[in-house]
């Protein structure tokens, strides 16, 4: 490693472990803010009045704010310095959560969220390159097992947490909750964290020469954003019977197409993706692009069907992946000491095969399973993520230089972003399209003419009879209970399909983990040849 790259790197005179949990705590932060609004938009719908399709939208905004900030957090970093621009972006996320909470109308949550994404978006990046430039190579990988505790654990708790908030408390409760842990990382990462001012000075003196690619940060965050509101509107739009969508998606496709060229001819690129060309980390990003539409998706669809097909509040049904989540955070640590002695390949593809499995168990749901199978579900699920994502994280830091950490980390996170919002998106399409398909297919059987029909038509009658109804009436809800029925069995065979599919995402991430070549093992990421 050169004098240059050495004297680029902040080496922290606090305890490196002191830092990590903090930088944690603060990406957790962060990383809940994703999940912890979903249970809680029927409440943010009803307390301000408004439908629940414009208070999807508050998903939205933090996402697309999120994924553009991404693209400047690289700049921006080795312009001010890690650590100064680190506590910039917390700063804003936290003032910005907290106005969240004491929003007047749609319109003042809907920016306050967009200042809130664009906070939390420097800070999962940067907050990686100060763990690589903080960690010796042989303890990288158990420092990135506790980054990796905060950004595969926190999408489970934030649905646990919103519900709980939602459903004793207030949805306000799920902004505000952020402003006090926020004040107190604030203060502590300001005291701990340090930054040579010989490297800080070497940064920005590097940055001042090479300029900030304005142009391709335009074209990026055109790209980014625009495709962010394509997938999350999509289905609710109708698609491309929208023209919203049309303009949307023609918008999305001349960003992307002008900004390829541009970017690759420039000497300082805002996304460097070129680096994507690159078998080793083109393979990351791919698998990671799957990670994220496995782990959003399924957080997303799981406590949705709980609580659609099996009556469960938005408390149980967070609660339903905390199993999950306390499985990660343990396999997190294990698989941090088995990054030093087995190739991340190898752990990618295992990860990915128990994946499936937990995938392929979800489609043997049926009416009356109970809370423990899907909980079981998810605790495979929490072993395979972490043997997948913290073998990402290494394998996609081996040959990068220093000067490049940052680059790196953005584009790995905005492929987690990207892939979580194609995962949601592609998971809500099957499920719609699937579910009327079933339903279809049902009804054509309950007709008078079918003989099942008619007998499931008497014993129901008969039920309700007995219960206390008259003939007219026990007949009425006898046809209203065939009908919930079909309902409820359309909607399950749906989420089956769904959960088909994403086990082949699972699946297509084994034939990826084959293409990647083998790392230097010592426990963490190489950060050069």
């Amino acid at each position: 490693m050169s004098d240059g790259a050495t004297l680029a790197e902040p080496r922290p005179a606090a305890n490196p472990w002191l830092i990590a949990v903090l930088v944690a705590l603060a990406t957790f932060m962060e990383v809940l803010d994703t999940t912890i609004a979903n249970v809680a938009l029927p409440y943010i719908a009803g307390g301000m009045g408004v439908s629940q399709d414009e208070s999807s939208w508050v998903v939205t905004t933090y996402l697309v704010s999120n994924a553009i900030s991404l693209t400047a957090s690289s700049y921006l970093a080795k312009r001010l310095g890690r650590k100064t621009f680190f506590l910039i972006c917390l700063g804003l996320f936290t003032a910005s959560s907290v106005l969240c909470g004491f929003a007047w109308n749609l319109d003042s949550l809907l920016f306050f969220r967009i200042l809130q994404g664009l906070g939390g978006g420097g800070m999962v990046p940067v907050a990686q390159s100060i763990l690589a430039s903080s960690f010796p190579p042989a303890k990288r990988g158990q420092a990135f097992a506790l980054f990796g505790v905060a950004v595969v654990v926190a999408p489970v708790v934030g649905p646990t947490l919103g519900g709980y908030l939602s459903d004793n408390a207030s949805w306000h409760w799920c902004f505000l909750i952020n402003g006090p842990v926020g004040v107190a990382a604030i203060l502590l990462i300001a005291l701990v964290l340090q930054e040579p001012a010989a490297a800080t000075a070497e940064l920005r003196k590097q940055q001042q020469s090479q300029g900030f690619d304005v142009i391709g940060f335009v074209l990026v965050a055109t790209f980014l954003g625009a495709l962010e509101m394509m997938l999350d509107r999509g289905l609710e739009d109708d698609w491309f019977d929208s023209r919203f969508i049309m303009v949307t998606a023609a918008v999305c496709a001349a960003a992307f197409i002008a900004m390829i060229p541009w970017e690759m001819s420039r000497k300082n690129p805002a996304v460097d993706v070129r680096m994507l060309a690159s078998r080793q980390f083109g393979a990351c990003f791919l698998v990671m692009l799957a990670t994220g539409a496995i782990l959003l998706g399924t957080t997303q669809m799981l406590p949705q069907m709980v609580q659609q097909d099996f009556g469960y509040t938005a408390t149980w049904a967070g609660l339903v992946l905390s199993p999950g989540g306390l499985v990660t955070m343990v396999m997190m640590f294990v698989v941090g000491r088995l990054s030093g002695r087995v190739q991340p390949k190898y752990l990618i593809m295992t990860g990915a095969t128990v994946v499936a499995f937990a995938m392929y168990d979800l489609t043997r749901v049926y009416a009356d399973v109970g809370f423990w199978f899907f909980a079981e579900s998810r605790m495979l699920i929490g072993i395979g993520l972490p043997l997948i994502f913290l073998s990402i994280t290494t394998a996609s830091y081996d040959g990068i230089p220093p000067e490049r950490t940052d680059q790196a980390s953005a584009l790995i996170n905005a492929a987690r972003n990207t892939g979580g919002s194609i995962g949601v998106s592609l998971a809500a399409n099957v499920l719609s399209h699937r579910g009327q398909f079933h339903q279809s297919r049902l009804v054509e059987t309950a007709i008078p003419s079918n003989h099942a029909y008619q007998d499931t038509l008497h014993q129901m009658t008969s039920y309700f009879s007995a219960h206390g109804s008259s003939l007219a009436q026990a007949q009425q809800q006898a046809v209203a209970w065939i009908g919930q029925t079909v309902q409820l069995q359309s909607s399950l065979l749906a989420y089956v399909d769904v959960y088909w599919v994403l086990m082949l995402i699972s699946l297509s991430a084994i034939p990826l983990a084959l293409t990647l070549r083998k790392v230097k093992l010592g426990g963490g990421p190489s950060m050069a040849h």
